[in-house]
């Protein structure tokens, strides 16, 4: 894969967020077809973008519905977990269920890497939570007594979060159920970064919250009123390290919402570096295993996975959720709804900053917060079509799928 951290576009019609709606606007994109795969009663999606949705011929596609929306998941709700056969007019074929879910990233259901017939989940047993790998074909599955985040590219290990910490501070991202231990403890002592074998079911802890909230200090830090987490981790594509986002919220109030730094770490939680502690932290993806493509305050921008914290801009555009296609060259984005209630959806071209937009889909108000639905555009393994989650059809949450023009 091509490094282009260094080319930096000139293309000043995108200067700007505004710019960059105005352009879209005027643009008079017409929205690429999409053909529905999914349908009610049920309301159906997959949530985040850094993970397998389909199986290596693209025929299967994974997905999770639920009876109800528009509410924060209580304790006692469940998902049902299956998988849609596009050789067979979109049939559902169920896997399971799971009590371990949030509208965003819903259960973690996902394609095992390297495996042709495995899928894993996260769920919920009486009082733990826990990963389930299920053969789709045979029917076998194993039950692993934690639950995973991010899978390993050679889908024998996977990094481990706090679930329970993260829904004490970020509805969305963590699961209800199960209270956090040390709710009350601002920089936790016994919520860590973890690594599972997922052959063995064997846990390593690698670093605790507390670790990296005292061993790395921070600007403006206030210790009795900086409550601290682990959130969104993700390996590298060769799995030689992984990165990883420690959040502070303010308990008085001093300051809106949450802070964001990143950092990254080997595999065995050693060589641990700051990559960025700038303002306004958003979404990522590694472009390649030396180089993370971060959204920050204004767009998007580069950075070397070497400590040095120097960022280069990609282009100037509003916050969004992004992937590269096959070779690195072409980006692919979405953005949150524009003033006009829009979510746009586009492809960016490193080398040349050709921007191509090619799709708008409209988000009612009251889908937005914690329960919104983000088009979360999600590349199958081909490269040549995208998955999408969307409501623009009136029909709740459902998904499309989208072929690619490049």
């Amino acid at each position: 894969m091509k490094d282009l951290s260094s080319e930096v576009p000139r293309d000043q019609e995108w200067i700007t967020v505004e710019g960059f709606e105005r352009q879209v606007r005027r643009s008079e994109t017409r929205m690429l077809p999409c053909r529905g795969i999914t349908c009610g009663p049920q309301y159906h999606w997959f949530g985040y973008y850094d993970k397998f949705q389909t199986d290596p011929t693209d025929r299967f596609v994974l997905s999770m519905r639920a009876d109800f929306e528009g509410r924060t998941p209580q304790p006692e709700d469940y998902i049902e977990v299956g998988m849609i056969d596009t050789h067979q007019k979109n049939a559902w074929i169920p896997l399971g269920r799971s009590k371990a879910w949030n509208w965003q990233q819903g259960c973690m259901l996902q394609w095992l890497p390297q495996s042709p017939s495995k899928v894993l989940w996260n769920d919920r047993v009486s009082n733990r939570f826990v990963c389930r790998i299920r053969d789709v074909f045979t029917g076998d599955e194993s039950v692993i007594d934690c639950p995973i985040y991010h899978v390993h590219p050679d889908g024998k290990a996977a990094v481990c979060l706090d679930y329970s910490r993260i829904q004490s501070v970020r509805l969305g991202y963590g699961y209800a159920g199960l209270p956090d231990p040390q709710q009350e403890i601002l920089r936790p002592d016994k919520s860590c970064m973890e690594i599972l074998d997922l052959t063995t079911g064997r846990r390593q802890g690698l670093f605790l919250v507390a670790d990296i909230a005292n061993g790395y200090p921070y600007q403006d830090a206030v210790e009795d009123d900086d409550k601290h987490y682990f959130i969104h981790a993700q390996w590298s594509p060769d799995g030689s390290r992984f990165l990883f986002l420690h959040r502070w919220s303010s308990i008085s109030g001093r300051f809106p919402d949450f802070n964001t730094r990143m950092f990254t770490a080997s595999a065995d939680g050693g060589d641990i570096r700051l990559v960025t502690d700038k303002p306004l932290i958003s979404h990522f993806v590694w472009h390649s295993p030396r180089t993370i493509c971060i959204w920050r305050e204004d767009g998007f921008k580069m950075f070397a996975d070497d400590g040095s914290g120097v960022e280069t801009t990609v282009y100037h555009a509003p916050n969004g959720h992004q992937s590269f296609l096959p070779g690195g060259e072409w980006m692919i984005a979405d953005s949150y709804a524009d003033p006009t209630g829009f979510q746009n959806l586009y492809l960016y071209n490193l080398r040349t900053a050709q921007v191509m937009p090619i799709g708008r889909y409209f988000l009612p108000a009251d889908c937005r917060g914690e329960f919104r639905c983000d088009l979360h555009p999600r590349l199958t393994r081909s490269g040549r079509t995208l998955l999408l989650d969307t409501v623009h059809g009136g029909l709740g949450r459902q998904m499309v799928m989208v072929d690619l023009p490049v």
